[in-house]
């Protein structure tokens, strides 16, 4: 039992994306699901939703861990539980919270199929922002739980003695976790920036058709031949918009600011200017049509910019600089700039990165790089930006089994959860008893660890 507690406690951070995957694999579907397995307060966990965990756990752990369709259901049945009573205690999610996740999940998914579009198709989406509801939905339960979980653990702490004998435990038993390979990286950017004269041109171009649309003709004819935006194939530029969309400040803004048919003037974003024309407007919700169109940059600019990274890559190389100075100094990427250049995996949130389960290209890019060695520089494109970067790998640490010294900060981390899993039983053992639980017929025969059944004891 002790070796099945550490193998779910390391695939507890799969809810985040399973709860997606479940999300998007029901919207696909668009046919009744075959049955309801349990129901917790106002939550429902479907047969077909066991059957998509075990899927997504098998998937991650390459086969290596199995587990039954009963213990499938009693992790889904605690996370509900969790839901139920965070809404009870009124618990607060805000929509910043939730933005952030939604951007993350859509990162995660990209890297997995390669594009947003290939996701949107393969789950049957309408659009982008048909997706971005579906994963608001779906990260404002998420987060529900988190904060639950942290109101009931809040206090719960481990002492180094704690942590000793933890780590001993497992010695003893032969079940020491194996730590996968792991790197930490740090990047510089330099965005190549178009000229004024460039910006000046595509807003004139963006003016002469917002008064062509003005003098009648179609915005979406107009998106599908100019726009730069990848998704204007599929939706003609038009999106549902609420102000806890996933979508850039500027755009929000602008369509929350519009009449009806009415036609902005161009504005800038990250990703170019636009002009935007509002259709529709239903409660706190925006449907509204855009053009992009990103300033070009020259050869020569580009070829400037990548004479200009080599030559800091060898000041660094020459110890003439620090990349941390370096990164503050040259670097134009404001989410890394003031940090060393410090790179956050988006799947997760934290600076370490799985070597096993990074991006092919990204991965043959640095995982020949030893601790302080810096890559070569390389030509990268973000939302229609051109730029050259160059990596730093400033820790790295190859597959081995836990050691109390070297991996001491993981080790307690470890033993700090299962004190807190162990608060949270308690907590569910009583709120079981208080909440209104109904189990499908099929799943009755299941043996659970806690009262789910809500049997007398004998």
């Amino acid at each position: 039992m002790q070796y099945k507690t550490i193998i779910l406690k390391h695939i507890k951070p799969l809810f985040i994306v399973f709860f997606s995957l479940i999300a998007i694999n029901v919207h696909a579907q668009k046919i009744k699901i075959d049955g309801v397995a349990v129901v917790i307060g106002k939550n429902i966990v479907l047969d077909s939703d066991i059957d998509k965990f075990k899927q997504e756990v098998e998937l991650r752990s390459e086969g290596k861990i199995t587990i039954s369709d009963c213990d499938m259901l009693e992790e889904l049945m605690q996370q509900k539980l969790l839901a139920h009573h965070a809404v009870v205690d009124s618990v607060v999610v805000n929509d910043v919270e939730v933005s952030a996740r939604v951007e993350r999940s859509i990162k995660y998914f990209t890297q997995q199929y390669g594009s947003v579009e290939k996701v949107v198709k393969t789950y049957g989406f309408n659009d982008l922002e048909d997706l971005k509801k579906e994963l608001t939905s779906v990260q404002k339960e998420n987060l529900l739980i988190e904060k639950e979980q942290l109101k009931i653990t809040e206090k719960i702490d481990v002492t180094p003695e704690e942590v000793r004998l933890y780590y001993n435990g497992l010695k003893e038993k032969g079940e020491l976790p194996q730590f996968p390979a792991e790197i930490q990286l740090a990047q510089i950017v330099l965005k190549a920036k178009p000229t004024e004269e460039e910006n000046n041109r595509v807003i004139n171009k963006l003016e002469e058709i917002k008064e062509q649309i003005e003098d009648g003709s179609s915005f979406r004819m107009k998106a599908i031949i100019n726009s730069d935006d990848p998704g204007v194939t599929q939706n003609g530029g038009k999106y549902t918009i609420t102000k806890e969309s996933g979508l850039v400040k500027e755009f929000k803004e602008m369509a929350f600011s519009l009449d009806v048919n009415q036609v902005s003037k161009p504005f800038k974003s990250q990703f170019g200017y636009h002009i935007m024309q509002l259709h529709d407007v239903k409660g706190n919700t925006r449907i509204a049509s855009h053009i992009l169109l990103q300033p070009q940059v020259s050869d020569d600019k580009l070829a400037e910019l990548k004479d200009q990274a080599y030559k800091i890559v060898n000041d660094i190389k020459t110890d003439k600089i620090s990349f941390e100075a370096a990164a503050k100094k040259y670097s134009t990427d404001k989410d890394t700039k003031y940090s060393g250049g410090l790179i956050i995996n988006p799947s997760t949130g934290e600076s370490k990165f799985d070597l096993t389960r990074m991006d092919p290209a990204f991965y043959a890019r640095v995982s020949d790089l030893k601790k302080g060695d810096v890559s070569d520089v390389f030509y990268d494109e973000e939302g229609g930006e051109k730029m050259y970067k160059f990596i730093l790998m400033k820790d790295r640490t190859d597959t081995h089994k836990a050691d109390l010294v070297k991996d001491y900060v993981k080790i307690q981390q470890l033993a700090l959860t299962k004190k807190k899993e162990e608060t949270i039983e308690k907590w569910a053992k009583d709120k079981i008893k208080d909440t209104y639980i109904k189990l499908g017929e099929e799943n009755k025969k299941c043996e659970f660890k806690r009262n789910w059944k809500k049997e007398k004891s004998k």
